[in-house]
This record gives C-alpha cells, structure tokens and sequence, in this order.
C-alpha cells in the first residue's frame, strides 16, 4: 500500500560524564555523540519523509542548545551526498546530547519552519528547551481554545506540536526549577490522544516520554555512560545496542542532576556557555502517568508502518508479518475459491507486502515472486503534481516474464482508500499480462478514521464503508468491492486475526478503524463528528476537524 502516511519518529541520544567512554562512542570522543544521530534517523526514515532535524547539547558551545532542520530526507537534510557540507553540519552541531526528528504531516507547510524539533529560547536555562513530537493530540482543538482564550497568547502554526510546547512552557512558569516528572504528570491530565515526546533543555536534562495509552512504539537502550532512545528499535539496534527495552505506557526516561547535587543556580546566558560546567547526570525510568485500559498499541505498526527489522512492545514486525500471511493461507484453503497449481504464483505489493506473502505462498505450496519491481530511485518531488495513475507507473515496474499468462494471488497488506490499488491493478494486467488476479488483504477493513496519527480522518474517503452494511464484511460485499476493482476476487483477514498475529490481547491495541470503538474519549468524539459529517455530504477528501486538524 503506498497511500497512507504516518506522522514522525523521533530519536534521543546522551553520552553521560564518565572515566570511560560506552564501547559504541564514537573515536572522537563523547562530544561527538550527536554526530551519530543521523544515522538513528536513516533508520526512522519510513516514519517521515518530508523534514528532519535534531536539536544537540554542548554546555561549552555559545549555543548550549542549537537546532538544525530541513525539509527532505535525511540524506537531502543533512547533505550526506556532499561529504563537506554535511562535515560541516555535523561539526557545528557536536554535543554529547542530542534529540532527532523526522516528519511526515497531514496538514501544515512543508517548509523550514515546520520541521522539528521546535526551540523555545530562553534566558533561564532551564525554561529553553527543544522538543520533537510523535502522534496527534485529539483534543487538539479544545486546547487550542483554551490557549487562544488566555490572555496574549498566539500561534504562529495550526499544530499540534506547538500547542504542546505551549504547554510545556507554561508548566515551566515561575522562579523554582520544576520537577520534570511533575510537569508531563500534569500534562497528561490535559492531552487526550498519542503523543511520544523528546524533551531537553539548556541545563542538558533529558525526557523520553511515552503516552498512558501507548499508542505509538518507544524504545531505549543503555551501554554503559551512552543512553539512546527510538520510536524502533532497528534505530537502536544498528548502533550496536545490545539489550533493548521497551518504555511502557506512561513512563518516561529522565536524564539528570544526580540526587543529593544541589542543581545550580540558573543564570541567564550571555556570551559563552563554556563558563558554566556540565553537572554529572544520571539515569532513571520513572512512571509520570498510570497507564490506561491497558494499552492502546496501534496494530498498524505491525502490519504497515513499522521497519520489518524492529520489534514493538517485544513483538516482531517481520514474524507478526508472516504470521498474516499464513492466515491467508488458512483462508485460502477453507474458501476454496482457488486450486493453486503451477500456473498460479503469489505476489507481494512492494514492500510491506512481501513477509505476508513469502509465508502465504509457502503454506500453499507455491513461488511466490517479485512480479512487481518497485523504483526506489525516483525522487519525492519528481513525482509530485503527477495524477496517481501517472505516480503508479512510475513506481511500479510490472515483469511480464514473471506475471503473463499467470494466476496471481496479490498480497496487499491493507486497503484504505484503494486509488493506488486499483492502478496497480490495471498496470499488472495490462502490462503484465495476467491472466487472473486474485487480491488478498493481510488486514480487516478499514471501517473508521484514525484520529491518532495516521492521514484519515474522514469515512467518506475510505473504500470498504462504500460497500458495507454493517462492521463485518459479508461475502458478497467483498465481490461487489473485487468487482469494483476490476479483481477477479478479494478477500479481507477476519478481524480476530489481528490479535492473534501479533500475538498480544486485542484489548491492548487500538483497532479503532477496524472497529470503530475508540479508546479515548477525544477519539469517540472525533467518530461521531465524522459520521454526522459523512451523513451531511461532507467532502471525502476534506478533514473532520472543523479547523485544520493538528499534526505531528
């Protein structure tokens, strides 16, 4: 599927004072710690394509906090294909702490000014702070309200991010150095929805932050003085991190003055930081908010968003993959619908598709094939302003070798909107010369917008309610949607196989837009004003926001 966005990963990394340094520091030392940063976020890369940035830490630099960010990839951001610009960046930019960011948004400019991690300067050290955001506040527009009514207050963009940070700000008001743990405990009472944060200041204190729900993954790894965290753990795992952890839901990683140090003064900054020394810090994992209902893991991750490399909450993304894929198989023999023979071959969409359709064909017993060869070298703004069949054509290469005169089973691993897949359809028909295709989806129907941080929150631009009665898709619906499609069949995965799959509770992930039950009471409000808007005519490719709606 290559029409549905998620929004951001983030990413931390602290080198710790010590005699020595972690085995993985770099060979010039500690203070370039953040130098690898950018390679966590090549990792994060399939959470956001449109910015990337990072804010470091260098108590001895006239900045103690600097922030650089760009719109494009991390390559295109950071200027990696020109050595000398991106030493360059990476130089002015050195520290032993730093907090990443990549972004992908519903909504918003795709400028500069967009990107993360926002800065908010300030004399007092421990008032300036950066931030990076993952996941979407639902009550966005009731806090926007409610900021907008106080006196002198102003937003200079329609996001989430900076009402958060607004937030943020307030909770750090006064004269007395707050307790961090206490501030994001009284944030979690205002915030309704996913949010994953990164957080650190100009006193070089560090926050990791999960939400009570859990909606989106976070993970973190310790080797000796060196600390990292990710929103995946393949970020982690190709540094070299040995054990990985997974952050709960409402707890957080604090990085800070060791207890039994009076912190300093905060003075104001002027000139050079370098006169103020760093203070030894320390590491803890502390519960800022009771978990809720217990979890609410999004099961996209699993299915669509997440690297196949990485494990989620101790789940494996490649396994849970495969695991879909032989429940096709399951449900291919019990349907009966097709005798797979040697003319019948199963292939994958590109690239999320291929773990589910590797094992589908195994238990079948039969090749399963690249038949369609994705291009990987096409640009992101080569592409736009193109219609989407033009976009199809363009990323997707059919091999007549492979598909002509073939039965092909094409694994999908969901359909939310099904433009992309109907071109895709005609493309390996036409160019490929199938004979038959039969399409498999390794996920139920989309039934309901997502309100925690995917692109959809409208009914009206969802492909399966356009054909269904009820929340349980019927036979006969998914002929009337094959038929639609120009398939020859389609099946969807039965709801229960999610859960199974994944191999956790189905009450401990979201599947609100299988189901149509939300988690939060934000989400359930947001559900109502969708459907009362889709009955209304309102525009399929408009958004249930009454105002923009906030974005990571």
């Amino acid at each position: 599927m290559q029409e549905l966005h998620h929004e951001c990963g983030i990413a931390a990394i602290y080198h710790m004072e010590s005699p020595t340094p972690s085995r993985l520091a770099l060979k010039d030392g500690p203070e370039q710690i953040a130098r690898l940063m950018v390679r966590m976020l090549i990792d994060l890369q399939n959470r956001g394509q449109l910015a990337a940035g990072m804010t470091s830490f260098n108590p001895h630099r006239e900045s103690v906090l600097d922030t650089y960010k760009q719109i494009g990839t991390v390559i295109e951001a950071f200027r990696l294909n020109h050595p000398a610009k991106s030493e360059t960046i990476l130089r002015d930019y050195a520290g032993r702490a730093a907090i990443g960011h990549v972004r992908y948004a519903t909504c918003g400019k795709n400028d500069k000014d967009h990107a993360q991690p926002f800065e908010r300067y300030h004399g007092r050290k421990w008032k300036w702070f950066a931030m990076g955001f993952n996941g979407q506040i639902t009550n966005y527009s009731e806090l926007k309200s409610e900021l907008l009514n106080k006196e002198d207050y102003y937003l200079m963009r329609d996001l989430d991010t900076e009402v958060i940070m607004h937030y943020l700000s307030y909770e750090l008001r006064g004269d007395d150095r707050p307790d961090l743990v206490q501030v994001f405990h009284n944030l979690s009472k205002k915030f309704d929805g996913a949010y994953n944060l990164v957080f650190m200041n100009g006193m070089g204190d560090m926050c990791v932050v999960r939400d009570p729900n859990g909606f989106r993954p976070l993970c973190y790894a310790v080797d000796g003085p060196l600390f990292a965290a990710a929103s995946e753990s393949v970020a982690l795992s190709n540094l070299g991190f040995g054990e990985i952890k997974t952050l709960q839901p409402g707890e957080m990683v604090l990085i800070q003055d060791r207890e039994g140090e009076a912190p300093a003064e905060p003075l104001a900054v002027t000139g050079s930081a370098g006169a103020s020394p760093s203070r030894p810090k320390q590491l803890r994992v502390v519960r800022y908010a009771e978990p809720r209902r217990p979890s609410a893991h999004c099961f996209f991750e699993w299915i669509y968003f997440a690297n196949v490399a990485s494990t989620l909450d101790e789940r494996s993304v490649y396994l849970s993959r495969a695991a879909l894929g032989k429940e096709l198989a399951i449900q291919e023999h019990r349907l009966g619908l097709i005798k797979p023979d040697y003319n019948t071959v199963v292939v994958p969409v590109p690239d999320t598709g291929k773990a589910a359709a590797d094992a589908m064909a195994y238990e079948l017993g039969v090749p399963s094939v690249e038949g369609l060869m994705r291009n990987r070298h096409i640009g992101r703004t080569f592409i736009e302003g193109t219609n989407r069949v033009d976009r199809v054509k363009m990323k997707f290469s059919p091999l007549r070798e492979v598909l002509e005169g073939r039965r092909v089973i094409l694994v999908e691993d969901s359909i939310v909107r099904s433009t992309t897949l109907k071109s895709l359809l005609s493309l390996i028909r036409e160019r490929g010369g199938a004979k038959e295709i039969h399409v498999r989806v390794a996920c139920p129907p989309i039934i309901a917008p997502c309100f925690y941080g995917i692109d959809m929150s409208t009914v009206g631009e969802l492909y399966a309610p356009q054909f269904m009665k009820g929340k349980i898709i019927t036979l006969e619906e998914q002929q009337a949607m094959a038929r639609a499609l120009e398939a020859d069949s389609l099946f969807y995965l039965p709801l229960d196989a999610i859960a199974r799959c994944i191999r956790l509770p189905a009450d401990r992930l979201c599947r609100a837009c299988i189901t149509g039950e939300y988690p939060t009471e934000a989400g359930e409000r947001m559900y109502q004003l969708a459907l009362r808007k889709h009955d209304d005519g309102g525009a399929a490719d408009g958004r249930t926001y009454e105002a923009p709606k906030g974005c990571g």
